[in-house]
């Protein structure tokens, strides 16, 4: 069994922020792989479904982002599962918008998420970052964070959204460098259409005395 965790603020006013791709992610993947509904469980939102031969449990914790580790604890106790059957996903600021890394263990770098479930579970679980860009100045990354994506920014962020909802079986068997570079594969831009090249140019032809035909002339 795996546990999917979506991070991000419950309620209306966050739906659309940058720190809400977690929860955006979750969401995909539960419609794209038919899951059953959404019921409250472990001061979150609880999603049952498979995908491929394996079963698939989805959580959306309604804490509030900084006590996210309170929903995933409970979780995990509840199902007597072991931290490495987690995976997050969660805002990454320092990685490019539409970028993704997975890692297993590994630090929080500050995302308030992170250190809550570190707290509760430990590290050794997987982490699915999803890139939502930097500010350029760790002053504005608060505020980065908390607004909601821009319109034009849907033109990455829906097909990222879609690479790893489809994507996702390989990643559950295991396949985390596949996983990676197919939803890398598929949000890449495409590459602009080249003009064919033009055909050579023919040599000129030699001059020649001859007449046409060739032979003596006569």
């Amino acid at each position: 069994m795996h546990l999917l965790v979506g991070l991000g603020n419950p309620g209306p006013r966050h739906a659309g922020n940058r720190h809400n791709i977690g929860f955006m992610a979750v969401d995909e993947i539960v419609r794209r792989h038919s899951f059953g509904p959404w019921r409250a469980r472990f001061q979150g939102q609880l999603a049952e479904g498979r995908i491929g031969p394996h079963k698939v449990l989805a959580l959306k914790p309604e804490t509030y982002m900084n006590e996210s580790g309170q929903a995933v604890g409970a979780a995990l106790r509840f199902y007597k599962l072991d931290s490495a059957a987690v995976t997050v996903l969660y805002d990454e600021i320092d990685l490019r918008e539409g970028k993704i890394k997975v890692k297993l263990d590994g630090g929080n770098a500050g995302h308030n998420g992170l250190r809550s479930i570190d707290a509760h579970i430990g590290k050794e679980y997987w982490r699915v970052r999803l890139g939502v860009g930097h500010p350029g100045d760790k002053d504005l990354v608060h505020a980065h964070v908390l607004r909601d994506f821009a319109k034009a920014e849907h033109a990455w962020l829906e097909p990222l959204l879609d690479a790893v909802a489809e994507e996702i079986p390989r990643l559950l068997d295991g396949d985390d460098a596949g996983f990676m570079s197919r939803v890398a594969h598929r949000t890449a831009p495409p590459k602009p259409k080249s003009d064919p090249a033009p055909p050579p140019d023919e040599p000129p032809s030699k001059p020649t005395d001859e007449p046409e035909g060739g032979g003596d002339g006569l």
